[in-house]
């Protein structure tokens, strides 16, 4: 269990903050471009889907793998 919820922490931290950069770019440089196909603040709800969603993922994952290894340290192993 030590091991798996290791992994999952890992994972998720690695997912979580890859995705929240990557959307925090998308969402920076589409306000700040004043015109164009894919700018503004109508971007904001793609982003959130498309970034959001496995960026919870990854914070879900990561609170998963220390709820395992807590379980674990309870149990003794």
């Amino acid at each position: 269990m030590k091991f798996f919820g290791g992994l999952l922490m890992a994972l998720g931290i690695l997912i979580a903050t890859l995705t929240g950069l990557c959307s925090a770019w998308f969402l920076v440089m589409s306000l700040s471009s004043p015109n164009g196909e894919f700018s503004g603040p109508s971007m904001l709800p793609f982003i959130a889907v498309i970034g959001g969603l496995p960026c919870l993922s990854g914070v879900g994952m990561f609170f998963w793998g220390r709820w395992l290894l807590r379980r674990a340290r309870e149990r003794g192993e």
